[in-house]
């Protein structure tokens, strides 16, 4: 197999091969990386096929899309940063910006297609309203979680046993069932819901013998700006107007409508009286990224179910008329057949269904995956007392180099938060934070040393660590593409050669490191803001220094020796704790 190489400019993209029962395989995330790229026909990426073990991609070739070059290599070969975490994962052509997670790689080839093609405007709709189709991370976007990690991993547990346990159908699979039931909400949908209204009168209105028969609307809209001449472009009732908006947002060559004047009795209606929508694709009425996402998942779903266990298809009947709409798609029937899917629709079984109330095999054992609300009583407390009362309490260590400051004024301007965009209190307040988490890791440090900065957001740790070790390497990894854009712009000011950066969530990074940068804090121990009473702000700082004596016991547990310390001054920040962990064993530390 010839394995071309990479275009100057072009971003390399690592995807997965996996081993199952012996033969290779494309995990999930790998096949649908594959099917966005086939399916916006993007040319600007150049496809590696990881192996863990030894194989050939002959044996693939009926998945791998035709118009695309695809190269080889064994996991140790691939590059460094590449290494460092999990795939699928696409890395710049300068080797040093790399992006992992299965959401925040098709972002990228959605963006990078809209570079090479700008008048492909069905493209840049994948991202939906403003762009943030599953931008959110998984770890606080119940939705991104779904379609990024909980279906596609239900899918391919299903496909290890796909035997009668598929009647168990997975709690993933049921929560997308349930959601697709749900009203949609899109922006400004007064007017289509109205438009529905009319529709569903006018249904009703026109009878045989009728003055509304021959299909002569009962409530016309009025049209403003249009020309007299033209027909007016009336969605058909058989059509309904959740699908008419849906086609034309997806014709590449679509014009926006002209703007149109519903009749009185239909604009008299109260807002909370108008029919709901109802959902074409799987976010509502327009079809995005996560339609591309969930087709190959539920198409291999559906094709294991139908031979299988049929009857279960019964169960899930929303999702088999979102399947008939996006099979029928041209642009997915095109990226279907580049990619090896037979999008045949499924053969449902009326062999076996139970009678009405009766409930399906395992439902006593599975329940709907709603999200559960925890409900607390007094506050933090009645916690606070026990724990107490128990021996246990936050302990803090004395800070070692309390007066310790970086030289500010003789670091490059770019090296500043001031270069952050922050008003100049805050701006010395981060210094004050900067200097003494710097202070930590120079105590740590050795030449040689990966230093990452997670949760790196613009790069204030990062950049000033990187310029002030010059031979520690430094990784910055965040998930926000903005914060990111800005920490790569002031490294490119600097001229920085030991600095690189991870897109992705932690989960993501698998890496290797010797110091760490991390704080996460939740739920109470976030009350600490200066604007918050006293009484409350203490409460807080308890409750964040239980949750922090709670991790540093966690790294204890795998060796480490932790001290947990306030930072100096504590004005620098309401979060101003530091756990400072070593690990003795490895001559490594984690901070």
């Amino acid at each position: 197999m010839t394995h071309p190489e990479p275009s100057p400019g072009a971003a390399r993209l690592f995807l997965e091969v996996s081993t199952v029962h012996g033969a290779p395989s494309l995990p999930l995330h790998s096949a649908i990386s594959l099917f966005l790229l086939s399916y916006t026909e993007c040319t600007s990426v150049h496809v590696h096929l990881v192996w863990t073990r030894a194989g050939s991609a002959r044996a693939l070739s009926g998945a791998l899309p035709r118009s695309l070059p695809v190269s080889e290599l064994k996991r140790e070969d691939a590059p460094p940063l590449v290494r460092s975490c999990r795939l699928p994962a696409v890395l710049e052509a300068d080797g040093r910006f790399c992006r992992a997670g299965l959401a925040v790689v098709l972002r990228c080839i959605i963006q990078r297609s809209c570079l090479e093609r700008h008048g492909r405007r069905d493209v840049a709709s994948l991202l939906g309203f403003k762009g943030t189709c599953l931008k959110a991370c998984a770890e606080v976007s119940q939705w991104t979680r779904l379609c990024e990690m909980d279906i596609p991993s239900a899918v391919e547990e299903h496909l290890l046993s796909p035997t009668e346990e598929g009647l168990q159908v997975p709690a993933a699979i049921l929560h997308l069932e349930h959601c697709l039931a749900e009203p949609v909400r899109v922006h400004n949908d007064d007017k289509l819901r109205r438009n529905k209204l009319r529709q569903q009168r006018n249904a009703r209105s026109v009878q045989p013998g009728a003055p509304g028969e021959g299909g002569q609307q009962v409530c016309p809209t009025e049209p403003q700006g249009e020309d007299p001449r033209a027909e007016p472009r009336l969605a058909q009732p058989s059509e309904g107007v959740e699908l008419s908006a849906a086609l034309a947002k997806l014709s590449v060559d679509a014009v926006p409508a002209a703007a149109t004047r519903e009749c009185s009795d239909i604009r008299r209606v109260k807002t909370a009286e108008l029919p709901d929508l109802e959902h074409v694709f799987a976010e509502g009425l327009y079809f995005t990224l996560t339609d591309v996402v969930l087709l190959p998942c539920v198409y291999r779903y559906l094709s294991s179910l139908a031979q299988h266990a049929p009857h279960t298809l019964d169960r899930l009947p929303l999702l088999l008329r979102w399947y008939a709409r996006v099979r029928e798609l041209p642009a997915i029937v095109r990226a279907a057949h580049d990619c090896g899917m037979s999008l045949s629709s499924p053969q449902r079984s009326r062999t076996f269904s139970p009678a009405p109330g009766t409930p399906w095999p395992g439902d006593a054992q599975q329940e709907s995956p709603r999200p559960s609300e925890e409900h607390f009583v007094g506050g933090p407390r009645p916690t606070l007392t026990k724990l107490q009362e128990n021996g246990i309490d936050a302990v803090f260590s004395p800070h070692p180099c309390p007066s310790w400051s970086l030289h500010w004024e003789t670091l490059p301007s770019a090296v500043s938060p001031t270069e952050g965009k922050m008003s100049a209190s805050r701006a010395v307040r981060k210094q004050q934070q900067l200097n003494n988490l710097v202070a930590m890791v120079m105590e740590l440090a050795r030449p040689g040393h990966t230093i990452v900065d997670f949760c790196s957001g613009g790069g204030h740790l990062g950049i000033v660590l990187a310029h002030t070790l010059p031979k520690c390497q430094v990784i910055l990894v965040e998930n926000k593409e903005e914060s990111l854009a800005r920490a790569r712009e002031r490294s490119s000011q600097l001229s920085l050669p030991n600095v690189s950066f991870i897109q992705a969530n932690l989960d993501y990074f698998t890496g290797p490191f010797h110091v760490g940068e991390h704080m996460i804090l939740c739920r109470f121990a976030d009350q600490t803001a200066v604007q918050l009473p006293a009484e409350r702000r203490s409460i807080g700082k308890r409750c964040m220094g239980l949750v922090d004596l709670d991790r540093g016991w966690a790294a204890e547990a795998h060796g480490y020796s932790v001290r947990v310390m306030t930072m100096e001054p504590e004005s620098c920040s309401p979060k101003n704790n530091m756990l400072v962990g070593i690990l003795a064993e490895k001559d490594t530390a984690g901070h």
